[in-house]
C-alpha cells in the first residue's frame, strides 16, 4: 500500500516538472485588448523594430538673398540655416569654427560668389566634395565690373594692382529682379540633384518664386520707365545691375564696400554732379551708418532715403514681415519717387 502511494506521489510530482518547464518556454502572452476591442499601445521595445523618419535634407546660405531664395525653393521638404545673422553687413564678415562645421555638415552649401564672400574659398577648400554640394548662384551669369574707391594719394598703385589682379567684380546681381530668377533657378537645380524624391515640389516652389519675380521685374520697368530723372546717388555702388535693367545711372558714394570712405575730392565730384542732375534725395543703407550720406544731403540742401541693397534684415523689417520681394516693392517707391521730384 504504501509502494503505491509512493509511486503515485512520484507521477504527481513529474507532471508538476513538465507543465512548469512548458510554461516558462511559452511565447509572451499579447497585451489585452483595450475598452472598444482596440489594442493596448506598444511598448518602446515593441516599436523599436520600426525604420526612422527620413532625415530632411539640410541647405547652408551664406547671407540674406540666397537664404530666402533657398527657402522658397525648399519648401518643407528641408531645412535651410542661414550662416550671416540678421543686421550684420555681409562684406567684411568672418565666419567661425562653429559656422566652418555648419558647412561641413550641410548636404548644399549656397552662396553668392563674384567675390562677395571672401571667405568663400577657404570653406571650399575644407569642404568633403562628396558630402556637401556647393551653388556658386553667381556662375553662369555676366557679372560687371565694379566701382571701387581709391585714395588719392595711392591712385596710381591702384591702377597697378586693378591691372594684376584683373577687374573687380560687382557681387550684387540678386538687386536685379530677372538675375536673381537665374540664381532662384540654379537652388532649384542642386536640390532636385541632392533630392530627387522631392524633385517635382522643388520645381513646383521654384515655378512659383520665379513668377513673382518676373512680376516684380514688370513693376519695376512698368514705375521707372518714365521718370522724370534717370540718376540716384547712393551710399555705396549696390545697384548697379539695377541701374543697367531699367535704363537708369547709379552715382555711388563709396565703392563696392560700404564701408569705403571717399576721397573729400569724389565728395566733391558727387556734389557738383548732383547739384547739376537736380538730384534732392541722398539714398543711404540699413546696415551701415548714414554719416557719409548726411553730410553730402547737408552740402546739397537735399533729404536722406533708405534704398535697402538686401544684404540683411533688420529688427525691423523682421517686425514688419518684410522678405525680399517686399524689401524690393519698397525699393521701387522710394526711386519713384525721387526720381519724379
Amino acid at each position: 500500500m504504501k509502494s503505491l502511494v509512493k509511486q503515485s506521489l512520484g507521477l504527481l510530482l513529474a507532471s508538476s516538472l513538465v507543465l512548469a518547464a512548458g510554461c516558462s518556454s511559452a511565447e509572451p502572452k499579447t497585451a489585452p485588448a483595450a475598452a472598444g476591442g482596440q489594442t493596448a499601445p506598444q511598448s518602446a521595445a515593441d516599436t523599436s523594430s520600426k525604420p526612422a523618419a527620413a532625415t530632411k535634407l539640410k541647405i547652408v546660405t551664406s547671407f540674406y538673398p540666397l537664404y530666402e531664395f533657398s527657402r522658397q525653393v525648399a519648401g518643407d521638404k528641408a531645412d535651410v540655416v542661414n550662416l550671416i545673422p540678421g543686421g550684420v553687413e555681409p562684406h567684411d564678415w568672418e565666419p567661425t569654427a562653429q559656422d566652418m562645421k555648419q558647412i561641413q555638415d550641410a548636404g548644399i552649401f549656397v552662396y553668392n560668389g563674384a567675390g562677395m564672400e571672401s571667405w568663400a574659398d577657404k570653406a571650399l577648400d575644407s569642404l568633403k566634395k562628396e558630402q556637401t554640394a556647393v551653388v556658386e548662384a553667381s556662375k553662369g551669369i555676366e557679372l560687371m565690373e565694379g566701382v571701387e574707391e581709391e585714395d588719392e594719394d595711392d591712385h596710381d598703385h591702384g591702377k597697378e594692382h586693378a591691372s594684376a589682379e584683373g577687374p573687380v567684380l560687382d557681387p550684387h546681381i540678386w538687386l536685379d529682379p530677372v538675375l536673381a530668377q537665374k540664381e532662384v533657378q540654379a537652388i532649384q537645380d542642386a536640390l532636385e540633384k541632392a533630392d530627387p524624391a522631392n524633385k517635382e515640389t522643388y520645381k513646383k516652389n521654384a515655378d512659383a518664386y520665379i513668377a513673382k519675380l518676373q512680376q516684380l521685374d514688370k513693376a519695376f520697368k512698368d514705375g521707372l520707365s518714365g521718370a522724370k530723372h534717370k540718376e540716384f546717388v547712393t551710399q555705396h555702388a549696390a545697384f548697379g545691375y539695377l541701374a543697367k535693367r531699367y535704363g537708369l545711372t547709379q552715382v555711388p558714394i563709396a565703392g563696392l564696400s560700404p564701408e569705403q570712405e571717399p576721397s573729400p575730392g569724389k565728395l566733391g565730384e558727387i556734389v557738383q554732379f548732383a547739384k547739376e542732375k537736380q538730384v534732392k534725395t541722398i539714398f543711404f543703407e540699413t546696415l551701415v551708418a548714414p554719416k557719409v550720406a548726411e553730410t553730402v544731403a547737408k552740402e546739397l540742401g537735399a533729404k536722406t532715403a533708405v534704398l535697402n541693397p538686401i544684404e540683411g534684415l533688420t529688427d525691423d523689417d523682421k517686425a514688419k514681415n518684410l522678405d525680399y520681394i517686399g524689401i524690393m516693392q519698397n525699393n521701387l517707391a522710394a526711386l519713384q519717387s525721387a526720381l519724379n521730384e
